[in-house]
């Protein structure tokens, strides 16, 4: 707007005024934005105080934060550490169960084959059992009477061992008055012996003959002599003379055809003395010839040869007797 002169002072006056109307709008935001700075640049130093007291304390709580989690961390390697080592240990005593649980069911099935052939046995028993259960009245009254009868056999075999015992002392008596009848002859020549019960008086072939014959000689008849005094005393004794050889084979002729026969001739000879010279009775004896067939040595040597070349004399049993002990007392 323009004005001049003092007319134009109004002018000038509106003028001012509208500028004023116009421009104090603005001169008043730059007041308050001025007056803002102001405060902010006051208030800034106590902002960056506190900032960095707040942001000491988070530090020094984060560093123990942190501490205490390095703390767990190494903790938790540890554990797993152990864990590691667990597992590795758990999966080899599986490895070891599994193994063992083959064996275990391998062990389990032949126990099952054993319990199922067992039961099949029991199977078989029982029904045994029940087979042999199915008695008549009669056998089992016949059980009941053996089972009464049972102190009875009892007592009857005491008496049967009782009298072998008594026939064993008997043969202990007649083998001593034999060698005590003998007296100091050489033990090669003769034998006395007991053997299972029976009594045996073995004679040395060099002693009672010469070789290949069947003559007693002098010096045997005097033995044969001691031997029938004892056998004389006892009335009821039976025994019976046998004739051995060695295994080589009879060559002196005659009537003689084999080791067989010269060992019967032997036996026979013996029991002619024994029964005509000393009175022995015929009924009580036997002669016997073994031949070559019942060694006593082994016949590659010529002791062994020697002493198969021997005359036995063996005092029999008396079976009658002790069928005797056999019967039932009436």
């Amino acid at each position: 707007m323009r004005c001049s002169g003092p007319a134009d002072y109004i002018c000038i006056v509106k003028a001012n005024a509208r500028l004023n109307s116009r421009v104090f709008p603005y001169l008043s935001i730059l007041n308050n934005t001025r007056m803002k700075w102001q405060r902010l640049l006051l208030l800034a130093p106590v902002s960056v105080v506190l900032f960095s007291c707040v942001s000491s304390k988070k530090f020094k709580s984060a560093q123990a934060q942190y501490a205490e989690l390095q703390t767990k961390y190494s903790k938790l390697e540890g554990d797993l550490g152990n864990c590691n080592d667990d597992k590795a240990a758990l999966a080899r005593q599986k490895a070891a169960l599994e193994s063992d649980n083959g064996n275990l069911n391998g062990k389990i099935a032949d126990l099952n084959k054993q319990i199922d052939f067992l039961k099949e046995n029991n199977t078989s028993a029982l029904r045994q059992l029940q087979d042999l259960s199915v008695i008549s009245s009669s056998q089992a009254e016949s059980i009941k009477k053996s089972m009464e009868n049972m102190g009875a056999k009892d007592a009857y075999i005491q008496t049967l061992q009782q009298q072998m015992a008594h026939k064993d002392s008997l043969n202990m008596a007649l083998v001593m008055n034999l060698k005590g009848a003998v007296g100091s002859m050489d033990d090669q020549d003769i034998d006395i012996k007991v053997d299972k019960g029976v009594v045996y008086i073995d004679i040395s072939d060099k002693l009672l003959f010469k070789s290949g014959q069947y003559e007693v000689t002098d010096k045997a008849k005097s033995v044969l002599g001691k031997v029938a005094a004892v056998l004389k005393n006892q009335p009821d004794i039976e025994f019976m003379v046998e004739g051995h050889t060695d295994n080589v084979p009879y060559a002196g002729g005659g009537v003689l055809q084999d080791n067989w026969d010269l060992s019967v001739k032997r036996a026979t000879a013996v029991v002619r003395i024994l029964q005509k010279q000393f009175g022995l009775d015929p009924a009580k004896m036997a002669a016997a010839g073994r031949g070559e067939y019942r060694p006593v040595a082994d016949n590659s040597t010529r002791d062994g040869k020697a002493a198969n070349r021997r005359t036995r004399i063996v005092i029999l049993p008396q079976l009658d007797q002790f069928f005797k002990l056999l019967e039932p007392k009436k």
